[in-house]
């Protein structure tokens, strides 16, 4: 029979092992629910944005040529009908409402001020959005890539939650003007040589 010191030291650690893995299951489970919470929040700014850049190409004083106009639109479209969160489809067609949004960097001064503001504002959103959902997919990744997380399976049959990247770098800023110049931005300097 084991002596009662060792009987109290196994209970012990089986009370700190079981507080854990329960401390890790919640914390587990917390991260995943902020996921999903940042993932419908920058879905929801997604759509926001594809609504502005739909709603000034149908505008009819946007004062943009009827080409422009056409292609915003079908781009804004394309972007609201996908359905599948994590397919390439998606990161490809909100790379496209990216570039069409800084695209009309140049036409910003004749275009209607509210309709500016509202594309501004849906783009800022977004970038603030997916940085926040690519926060909590990190967390979460950190958590589940450690030893005891899984060995135990603390995360079940739960998907590991992936970064959504895509290129928000083009902001639409106030005025064309505040853009870097070749000096300031060493990418175009590469490209100029080639």
């Amino acid at each position: 029979m084991l002596p009662a010191g060792w009987l109290i030291a196994a209970v012990f650690v089986a009370i700190l092992l079981t507080a854990w893995v329960t401390f890790t299951l919640t914390r587990l489970d917390r991260l995943h629910a902020r996921v999903d919470a940042a993932q419908s929040a920058l879905d929801a700014q997604l759509v926001r944005r594809a609504a502005a850049l739909l709603h000034l190409g149908e505008r009819p004083d946007s004062t943009l040529a009827p080409d422009t106009a056409h292609a915003l639109v079908a781009t804004a479209r394309a972007a609201l009908a996908v359905q599948h969160w994590q397919q390439d489809d998606r990161r490809t067609v909100e790379n496209q409402v990216g570039r069409a949004i800084a695209g009309l960097q140049q036409d910003r001064p004749r275009l209607p001020a509210d309709a500016v503001t509202e594309l501004a504002e849906a783009a800022t959103r977004v970038v603030i959005a997916r940085r926040f959902f690519n926060d909590a997919v990190r967390d979460t990744r950190t958590l589940r890539a450690r030893r005891m997380p899984r060995l135990l399976h603390l995360a079940g049959h739960r998907e590991l939650p992936l970064f959504f990247d895509i290129d928000d770098t083009s902001v639409f800023t106030d005025s064309p003007d505040t853009r870097p110049s070749s000096g300031d931005d060493p990418t175009t300097d590469l490209s100029s040589t080639t």
